[in-house]
């Protein structure tokens, strides 16, 4: 059986190798660049790809830029490694779409866990047919998502996010269960990013955003 194929990109050869010998030993293989242009080359001439992990401060490209041109035509999952822990950052990263965002310094533990998180999540995506409610049509294989007959473009957690509300429709979900489900892991309380996610996933399903609705104190209840 093929290992799954990740590309790690980071300018500092130490934090590559850091990365590259937690994926290796836990069974996947790693492609790497030291910086945006060459990431982007990769990424371009290897279609096999499943997963980046990519630092923001680089020579030549940055991160940010990166992201943004991988998400003109790709909705691969992206994990954004950062030297700093800016919310305006965390929000800027997730308004282009990335899928996580780790601070450094972390521990690698971590990070594979959230890749392996990912990656279980988005094959499960793939094995489960389309759905329709109230309007809202998605189709799981190929990812898309549909308002009313328009095709509305949603980043790679966004897709999940509507996906798991669609699965519980009409039962109150607290933040906390939410991250565990979409998130697959311990967000340490950390709610902030249920809500940047829910208000901008509101936002894209227009008129039909008011299926998910807010309990105060607690979280929120998908209801057509």
């Amino acid at each position: 059986m093929d290992k799954i194929k990740i590309l790690v990109v980071d300018d500092e050869s130490r934090m590559r190798k850091l990365v590259r010998d937690f994926l290796v030993r836990n069974n996947y293989e790693v492609l790497e660049a030291a910086d945006g242009e060459e990431a982007l080359d990769i990424f371009y001439k290897d279609k096999e790809i499943s997963l980046i992990i990519l630092d923001i401060m680089m020579p030549k490209i940055n991160g940010w830029e990166v992201c943004k041109e991988i998400r003109e035509t790709s909705k691969i999952p992206i994990i954004m490694l950062t030297a700093k822990s800016d919310e305006t950052d965390e929000l800027l990263g997730f308004d282009l779409g990335v899928d996580e965002y780790i601070s450094k310094p972390f521990s690698p533990k971590i990070l594979v866990a959230r890749v392996e998180a990912i990656l279980r999540r988005a094959n499960k995506t793939l094995e489960e047919d389309s759905v329709e409610v109230g309007g809202i049509r998605m189709d799981k294989v190929a990812h898309l998502v549909t308002v009313d007959g328009e095709r509305v473009d949603l980043s790679y957690k966004e897709f999940e996010l509507l996906s798991y509300f669609i699965e519980n429709a009409g039962i109150a979900l607290s933040r906390e269960t939410i991250l565990n489900n979409v998130w697959n892991y311990d967000y340490f309380g950390d709610a902030r990013t249920i809500d940047t996610h829910v208000k901008k996933l509101r936002s894209k399903l227009g008129s039909r955003g008011e299926y998910i609705r807010t309990i105060w104190g607690m979280g929120y209840k998908f209801e057509v």
